[in-house]
C-alpha cells in the first residue's frame, strides 16, 4: 500500500490516531458499539486525503474508505467532502447508476478539524486505458465493454432530474459560466501554454448552443474516475467538481478519451481498444432516452477546458520541478488544442 508524503506526515503528527477516534465515534452514532481501526493513508490528490480502515460492527468487519478534507483549509469547492457525500446519497437508489454507499460522516470543526466521509470500499480497478504505457491487444474487448457500460451509466445519470433526488436547490452552472471558468484559468498560466485563448473564448460565447438539462454533471467523467471489474463499471468515483448543468459537458469529455479522439496525453498512437465516438454516443443516447445535438460545440469546449486544466497542472509541476510524463507530452500541445477548438467552431 503506497503512502503519499503528505499523508505520511499527517500520520507522524497524530492525525490518523485522531481520525480513527473520530470515525469510531461517528460510526457508533449509526450503530452502537461500532469501531473503526487500522486506518492507513492511501496515495491521493490535493483536494482531499484518502484512507482505508476496518469497520467492525455486529461482530463483522468490513473495509471502508475515509475521505477527509485537507486540514487547515476551508472545506469548500473541490474540498467539500460533505457535498460530495450528499450527491452520492442522492444517487444511491438511481437505477443504472452505481456509486459507493455513504456509511457515516462527521462535519468536524474546520479548518483545524476537517470533515470526513466514510464510504464502502467498492471492488474494482481504477485505470485510464488511453494513458497506459503498455497496450495489450488481449485487453481490448474488456476495455471496450467497460467503456460502453460507462456510456450507458452516464445516460442513466443524465436522464435523472436533480429535483427528483433532492438536488433541486443546487444552482445551475450555465455554459457561459463554464467558458468563463476556464478562461480565468488560462489567464493565470504562462504565455507558452495558452495560445490565442481570448479569441477562442469569444468564439465559444458567440456560438453557444441552447442549453439542455439541467442534469447532474460529474465534471471529469472518464474510465479513470470509475472502478471497474471485468467488463463492467462497479462505481463512479471522484465527485469533487460535480455540478448541475448541461449534460453534454460530460458526454463530450468521455468521448475525448477514446482512441479516435487522439488525446495528446496518450503515450502512443497504438489503440487501446475503446469504442468509436459514434458508438459511445449511440450507447449513451439509448440509455438517456433521446438524441443529443450540438456535440461539435461541446467538443470545442472540451479542448478549451483540457488546455486550461492541464495548463494549471503544468504550471504547478514547473514550480515543483517535477513534470509527470503525461504533462510533458501535453506541454507543447496546449496552444494547438486551443487552435483545434477554434477549428471545430469553424473559426
Amino acid at each position: 500500500m503506497q503512502h503519499s508524503d503528505g499523508a505520511a506526515q499527517l500520520e507522524e503528527e497524530g492525525f490518523v490516531a485522531e481520525l480513527e477516534f473520530r470515525a469510531t465515534a461517528a460510526a457508533a452514532q449509526v450503530e452502537p458499539g461500532a469501531e473503526v481501526s487500522g486506518v492507513q493513508a492511501l496515495t491521493g490528490g490535493t483536494s482531499s486525503l484518502t484512507f482505508i480502515a476496518e469497520l467492525t460492527a455486529s461482530r463483522t468487519s468490513v473495509p471502508v474508505v475515509l475521505k477527509v478534507a485537507p486540514p487547515g483549509l476551508a472545506p469548500v469547492r473541490n474540498r467539500d467532502v460533505l457535498r460530495q457525500a450528499r450527491l452520492m446519497v442522492a444517487l444511491s437508489d438511481v437505477a443504472g447508476v452505481r456509486v459507493p454507499a455513504v456509511l457515516f460522516d462527521d462535519a468536524g470543526c474546520p479548518p483545524e478539524t476537517p470533515p470526513f466521509v466514510a464510504m464502502e470500499l467498492v471492488a474494482g480497478e481504477c485505470d485510464e486505458p488511453l494513458l497506459a504505457d503498455n497496450r495489450d491487444a488481449a485487453d481490448a474487448p474488456r476495455i471496450r465493454a467497460r467503456y460502453l457500460d460507462a456510456a450507458r451509466m452516464l445516460g442513466h445519470l443524465h436522464s435523472l432530474r436533480p429535483a427528483e433526488v433532492g438536488l433541486g436547490d443546487e444552482p445551475v452552472v450555465t455554459l457561459a459560466t463554464e467558458i468563463d471558468r476556464w478562461t480565468r484559468a488560462l489567464e493565470t498560466v504562462p504565455d507558452d501554454l495558452r495560445g490565442d485563448f481570448r479569441t477562442c473564448a469569444q468564439a465559444l460565447h458567440e456560438t453557444m448552443p441552447e442549453p439542455t438539462g439541467p442534469a447532474v454533471v460529474h465534471g471529469d467523467y472518464r474510465l479513470g474516475n470509475t472502478l471497474c471489474a471485468g467488463g463492467q463499471v462497479t462505481a463512479i468515483i471522484d465527485w469533487e467538481i460535480w455540478s448541475v448543468g448541461d449534460p453534454r459537458i460530460d458526454l463530450s469529455w468521455l468521448t475525448y478519451f477514446t482512441d479516435e479522439a487522439r488525446h495528446p496525453a496518450a503515450p502512443t498512437v497504438q489503440p487501446c481498444g475503446t469504442p468509436t465516438v459514434t458508438e459511445v454516443v449511440e450507447e449513451y443516447e439509448q440509455a438517456l432516452g433521446w438524441s443529443v445535438s450540438d456535440l461539435t460545440w461541446f467538443d470545442a469546449l472540451t479542448r478549451y477546458k483540457e488546455a486550461a486544466a492541464t495548463g494549471l497542472l503544468i504550471k504547478r509541476a514547473r514550480k515543483r520541478g517535477a513534470m509527470p510524463a503525461a504533462f510533458a507530452r501535453m506541454e507543447p500541445t496546449l496552444p494547438s488544442m486551443v487552435d483545434e477548438a477554434m477549428a471545430l467552431l469553424g473559426r
